[in-house]
């Protein structure tokens, strides 16, 4: 018989890459909400930090990585470049993922907008030396702002809709182990 906390696992990884193949298709659409040109959050990389932050176990590196890039070419980006960055990232906030549980919900917060920030100017330095046209400095700063201010309303929504809680420390999970 299959463990319990394996299928819960496992459950989880395939909701992500459901999730995440949603995210991606409703990008893709025809269609803007706005007329205004606003850019809109980064919903697929919140989504992984906010997964990395509560439940590392849910979002491994080896799946993150393909997610990832297949999004920057279904998404029309440079391949890989968002990828590797979303990827080291959400790797330096697994390391701290110890640390964060510790701390109040704002902290993370404020981890987690330096770590978009970090990643938009990291893309922009790439693609500025790879000779690409980007985007105006106006734009990228308003997704990161855009996103920053999505966190939480996207841990909420994780936490209250797919139950993605942090482990509740001398609780045992469905397996009898402790976390």
């Amino acid at each position: 018989m299959i463990d319990p906390l394996t299928i819960r696992r496992w459950g989880y990884r395939t909701g992500f890459v459901a999730l995440s193949g949603l995210i991606v298709f409703v990008h893709v659409l025809p269609f803007r909400l706005g007329a205004s040109g606003l850019p809109g959050p980064d919903v697929l990389v919140l989504l992984t930090f906010a997964w990395v932050l509560r439940r590392p176990e849910y979002v491994p590196v080896w799946l993150i990585a393909p997610v990832m890039l297949a999004a920057d070419l279904l998404l029309v980006r440079p391949p890989g470049l968002w990828a590797a960055l979303t990827v080291l990232a959400s790797e330096f906030l697994r390391s701290r993922g110890h640390l964060s549980a510790e701390l109040p919900f704002p902290v993370e917060w404020l981890l987690v907008s330096g770590m978009l920030v970090a990643m938009g100017a990291a893309n922009g330095v790439v693609l500025a030396l790879a000779m690409v046209p980007l985007p105006g400095f106006g734009q990228l700063a308003l997704q990161v702002v855009a996103s920053v201010l999505a966190y939480p309303v996207l841990v909420a929504g994780s936490a209250w809709l797919l139950g993605v809680r942090p482990p509740v420390p001398g609780a045992a999970d469905a397996g009898g182990q402790r976390p």
